[in-house]
C-alpha cells in the first residue's frame, strides 16, 4: 500500500481517514503491520479496517500520530484507559508519557489582586502562582504619566501634553504594581496617572474604573473568581483571588531513524510550551 493512499477505520463504530504515513510513524507498532495484512486484530470489511476498541480515545491516538505530541482536554481524566490503549497499538512511546501522569495533568493556577483607595490615587498589586502568566499580563497593561491644571481624579478629560508611559514595577517574577488618579504636584498643578489594558485601547484615570476593567480582563482570559474579602480593613485594601485550570506543557516526540534499527523508530522527550 502506497503512502499517499487514504486509510479508513472504523475503530467501536467511530470512522478515521487517515493517510498511510501517519499510521507508518512507529513501523513496529500494530498500526503499521495492519496497513501489510500482519495483525488479525485488524479485520478488513468493504475497504475498512475494522477493530473492536474505544474509539473515543482512539481519537488521542490519531492527534499523537498527526502531531506527534501530547495534548489532552483540560477535563481529561483517563490516562491509564489511554496508556491501555497506547500499548494496545504498540505506540510504547506514547505509553510512556502516559505512564508520567504528572507530566500530563494541568495544574491549578490561583492569582491575586489586591485594590485600595488613598485619597485621589489608586494603588494595584497582582500576585499570581505561575509567573508566565503574570509576565503576559504585565505587557497588556501600561501606565501613563502627564500633567493636568485644577482637575480631580476623576475627570475624564486628558491632559493637553503627551502622555508618557511609565514601566510597571515588578517586585519579583510573581507579582506587579501600578497605580492610577491624580496627586497634588505645584500650584494648581496635578500629576496624573492613567491605566490601559489591552486590548481595550481607553486609558482609564478612575480606579474603580480601572478595577472593573481589569477584573472582566481576567474573566474573559478564563479565570474564576472564588473570593472576596478585605485584606487589611484599616487600609480598605480589598482581595480579589482567582483561579484557573493551567495546561501542562504538551509533550514532544521526536522520531529518528538511527543505523541498524531496521527501521524502529526511536523516541525522545522533550517538553514545549502550550497556550497559557
Amino acid at each position: 500500500m502506497s503512502s499517499r493512499e487514504v486509510v479508513i477505520l472504523s475503530v467501536g463504530g467511530v470512522r478515521f481517514v487517515t493517510r498511510a504515513s501517519t499510521l507508518q510513524q512507529f513501523p513496529e507498532s500494530r498500526l503499521a503491520r495492519m496497513l501489510n495484512d500482519d495483525d488479525r486484530e485488524f479485520k478488513l470489511v468493504n475497504g475498512e479496517f475494522f477493530v473492536d476498541r474505544d474509539g473515543a480515545l482512539f481519537s488521542y491516538i490519531m492527534d499523537f500520530l498527526r502531531t506527534l505530541q501530547v495534548s489532552l482536554p483540560t477535563d481529561f481524566s483517563d490516562y491509564q484507559g489511554l496508556q491501555r490503549e497506547a500499548e494496545f497499538y504498540g505506540l510504547y512511546p506514547l505509553a510512556d508519557l502516559l505512564s508520567q501522569e504528572h507530566l500530563l495533568k494541568p495544574r491549578l493556577e490561583i492569582l491575586e489582586v489586591r485594590f485600595s483607595l488613598q485619597e485621589m490615587q489608586a494603588f494595584f498589586r497582582i500576585f499570581g502562582s505561575c509567573s508566565t502568566t503574570i509576565e503576559a499580563l504585565a505587557e497588556r497593561i501600561t501606565v501613563f504619566t502627564g500633567q493636568q491644571s485644577g482637575q480631580g481624579w476623576s475627570s475624564p478629560f486628558l491632559p493637553q501634553k503627551p502622555l508618557v508611559p511609565l514601566p510597571l514595577e515588578r517586585p519579583s517574577h510573581h507579582d506587579m504594581v501600578f497605580l492610577c488618579g491624580t496627586e497634588y504636584s505645584a500650584g494648581d498643578q496635578f500629576v496624573a496617572r492613567y491605566v490601559s489594558i489591552k486590548p481595550d485601547n481607553r486609558k482609564l484615570i478612575n480606579g474603580t474604573n480601572v478595577l472593573g476593567l481589569l477584573l472582566d480582563t481576567l474573566l474573559k482570559d478564563g479565570f474564576r473568581l472564588i473570593s472576596t474579602r478585605t485584606a487589611v480593613s484599616e487600609e480598605k485594601v480589598e482581595c480579589y483571588t482567582f483561579e484557573r485550570m493551567k495546561r501542562a506543557a504538551g509533550l514532544t516526540i521526536t522520531v529518528n531513524q538511527t543505523p541498524g534499527s531496521s527501521g524502529v523508530a526511536q523516541a525522545r522527550r522533550s517538553q514545549v510550551q502550550k497556550g497559557k
